[in-house]
């Protein structure tokens, strides 16, 4: 079943490749703590910590739900790639057969 063209399916499959790529390296990244990405986690300027040890433990805690965030987005793309491939499969499929 058709329901999106042949250049709706190819842009989908080319967005897909490239939010997976991405997705899946900021997941790593946010996965080995990188201090460049600290800035993403969604700790507030206006928290208070009693000591070092609660910031780095609440850091520890937003790095790794930042970096599952990410591996659960890029399988969204792996699930959009797919639709999008079956779509372009089946758009060239009925353009060969005429």
């Amino acid at each position: 079943m058709k329901f999106c063209g042949p250049k709706l399916s190819l842009c989908g499959i080319i967005i897909s490749i490239w939010g997976i790529i991405q997705l899946v390296l900021m997941g790593f990244f946010y996965y080995i703590r990188s201090v460049a990405l600290i800035e993403d986690l969604n700790i507030g300027e206006d928290h208070i910590f009693k000591n070092s040890q609660e910031f780095y433990s609440t850091a520890d805690k937003m790095y790794s739900l930042n970096a599952y965030n990410c591996w659960i987005a890029a399988c969204l793309y792996i699930f959009t790639l797919v639709v999008s491939g079956h779509q372009f499969y089946m758009n060239n499929r009925n353009t060969m057969s005429l």
